[in-house]
């Protein structure tokens, strides 16, 4: 009973369900640059991480385990693809932060770029308010854009 009062408490008083995500296509070096921010406790919930692997996670110091759960996490929420060619996410850093995770990536990319798709699915399965802001910056087109539970993927014509 008391357990379930704490939890109400503390879904009542959890900040805003967002997730930002920015997207930098780099050309001299035909790859996209990515930065994704959410916070910590919607990542382990969304993830699926009980407090027995929670306890093995690791954040001060390059960790296989960490890696791979948040490896594994990204590429299994955030879907790019360039030309309709899907792009697998590399992790390259994260932090962990007044209880936000800000993780740094890269996408592999192509030498002609038409359309971006991008589909987010961070906590679209849990909370029928999450938005997700996505901003894409290829050469010089610039655009943003806020995925929903309900609208979780756009494509955006680049040529």
């Amino acid at each position: 009973m008391i357990r379930t009062l704490l939890l109400s408490i503390w879904l009542i008083t959890h900040p805003v369900h967002v997730s930002i995500l920015s997207i930098d296509f780099v050309p001299d070096r035909k790859i996209f640059n990515a930065f994704l921010r959410i916070y910590f406790d919607d990542f382990l919930l969304d993830a699926g991480i009980g407090e027995a692997d929670r306890k093995n996670l690791s954040f001060g110091s390059n960790d296989a385990f960490t890696d791979a759960v948040i490896g594994s996490y990204v590429n299994s929420k955030i879907r790019i693809a360039v030309n309709d060619r899907q792009l697998s996410a590399k992790l390259v850093s994260y932090e962990l932060s007044d209880n936000e995770l800000k993780m740094n990536l890269m996408f592999d990319s192509v030498r002609n770029i038409n359309t971006i798709t991008v589909k987010n699915l961070i906590m679209t399965s849990i909370y029928k308010d999450q938005a997700n802001m996505i901003i894409i910056r290829i050469n010089d087109f610039e655009q943003g854009v806020k995925l929903t539970a309900d609208e979780a993927e756009q494509t955006f014509k680049i040529k």
